[in-house]
Order: structure tokens, then sequence, then C-alpha cells
């Protein structure tokens, strides 16, 4: 069997080709000093192509775009990111929040593209409810860096987690990401779209944009704010994974099934779950004490 690799990357950032404020060679040039090994420029109706091809440290550039429509006679947000696209895609405003995701999806699946739906709870754009009845997307994001992504939810409105999990519950497969969604390179402040906040770790046979779409399409991978694993086992019988030691830190890992319920909760380097065999998925979160977190993507058992 061959070997497969983890490769860090960003799947959502912008630059001055858009509304970021970093020329997109800073951009990269950040991203290289900060360990990516893959990139995705994802400027607003825009594909931003830059050929670095993944050699002498710098980043493999996979062709992207955030693909930004609205409702149509509402200033309601519906932003797709189409990863690995052929072609620039232009935006469908449509009469609903599904009518729209579901046109933006299906042009980003005919560009050959992986479909991302990004920060639902902008604006509070859509849910669950909305995306159960979409076709196609491959991507959601969970963790957003942009602090108007509404992560953690509102009044009366779902956490991205909770939106996730009522999505799984009903059947339909979706893997989970974090993303910077950076806007702002020259300044640093809890109140700007910083870099360096969410990304991925793809397992993929090598680094080529062929290979990291193909992991990304099939769940092969986990999703950080800062939280890194040694490695992932899922085994017939259950779940365990390493977690790397940073500093004094202690963490806390809850094992996740149907409707976000915590089937366990357990601390330390080395979790492990051994599946009962009523789950229908089972997921994974691990908290530090600092604050950072890491996901994997459920685990589906029925």
């Amino acid at each position: 069997m061959k070997d497969k690799y983890w490769f860090k990357g960003n799947l959502h950032t912008h630059t001055t080709n858009s509304d970021g404020d970093a020329d997109p060679e800073v951009v990269v040039e950040w991203y290289m000093r900060h360990g990516c090994d893959f990139l995705v420029l994802s400027d607003h109706n825009h594909r931003t192509i830059l050929d670095y091809g993944g050699i002498d440290g710098s980043p493999l550039m996979i062709p992207g775009e955030e693909v930004s429509a609205c409702i149509l006679g509402r200033e309601i947000p519906i932003h797709l990111n189409g990863i690995g696209i052929s072609h620039v895609i232009e935006p469908v405003d449509a009469e609903s929040a599904v009518e729209t995701i579901q046109a933006n999806v299906d042009r980003i699946i005919s560009a050959d593209g992986i479909a991302q739906l990004n920060h639902p709870n902008a604006s509070w754009a859509f849910g669950a409810s909305e995306i159960k009845k979409v076709q196609g997307a491959t991507l959601l994001e969970i963790y957003n860096g942009w602090p108007g992504s509404n992560n953690e939810g509102g009044i009366d409105r779902d956490s991205t987690e909770e939106i996730w999990d009522a999505v799984l519950s009903s059947g339909q497969t979706i893997y989970g990401v974090a993303t910077d969604d950076a806007h702002n390179y020259m300044d640093f402040d809890h109140t700007l779209a910083n870099p360096g906040r969410g990304w991925v770790v793809v397992r993929a046979d090598e680094l080529s944009v062929d290979s990291i779409k193909t992991s990304l399409a099939s769940g092969e991978f986990y999703f950080s704010t800062g939280v890194e694993f040694v490695g992932i086992t899922n085994l017939d019988e259950g779940l365990m994974f390493e977690i790397v030691q940073e500093r004094d830190y202690v963490y806390q890992t809850m094992f996740i099934g149907e409707n976000g319920v915590v089937l366990a909760e357990t601390s330390g380097l080395n979790p492990a779950y051994k599946f009962q065999g009523s789950e229908s998925y089972v997921r994974t979160v691990v908290k530090s004490s600092y604050g950072t977190r890491a996901w994997t993507q459920p685990v589906f058992l029925k």
C-alpha cells in the first residue's frame, strides 16, 4: 500500500484582487512562512492564479474563488468556495437560499471544483434546513476566522457545529473545515480578519492539486485552530488518535454522535473510543486549555 502524507493548507483567504489588503504575492509569502503546504486564494468572483508549484518551500497553489451571490432582492450573502476550479464562475442569485446555493454548487461542480459552503451564520444566511435540501456540496465551514462569522451561534440561532450535526443526523454526508477567511495582513487585532486562525490538515498521496482534491472529497483530513495530531486511526472496532503535546496545555476530547450527543469524554494525549454498534456516526472535537481546537471528520457506521 502506498504511503500517505500529511499536508497543512488554507482553503479561504483574500487578496487585493477582491477585498483583501495585501497583494497575492504578499499573502502567499505569509502562508509560506507559517508552514502552509497548499493554499487556495479565494477572491470574490475572481480566480487568482499564481504558479508556485509546491517546490522550494512555496505552497502548492490550488485555483479557487469565493463565488459570492445573494438571495434576489435581499442583502443576505450566499457565499461558496469553488476549490480546484477550471475557470471563473459567475455567481447566480435566486429566489431562495436553497435555490441560490444549489445553482452555485452546480456551477462549481461543472468547473471540476469542490463546493464549500462558507460562513452559514454570517448574516444568518442559511442553516441546516437549507443545507439538507442541497445536493453536491462537499465541505462546510465550521470555523471561519472572520469576526462576523458567528461560529458559536446566537439567540435562537444554532452554532455551526450544531448545524453540522443536524445535517449529518439527516443522513447527508458533508465534511467540516476551518478557514481563515483572511482579509487583513497589515494590522493584527481580534476585530480584524487576520490569517493563521483556522486550517485543514490533509492526508494525501502527494502534494498535488488532484491528490489534495481527492482527499478533501473523501474526508481524509482534520481541521484545526491550533491542536495538532500525530495520527488518526479508524478501525472496525473504534477510533484512536494521538495529540501533539504543546507547552503545558491539557487536552479534553469529546466523541460526538447523532444530534450532537456527547457519547464519551476523556482527557490526555491518546483518546480512543470503542464503537457500541448503535451509533449512526462518530466525530471528535479536541479542546486545549489554551482555547484551541481540532475536529475530526465523522465516521459513518450506518
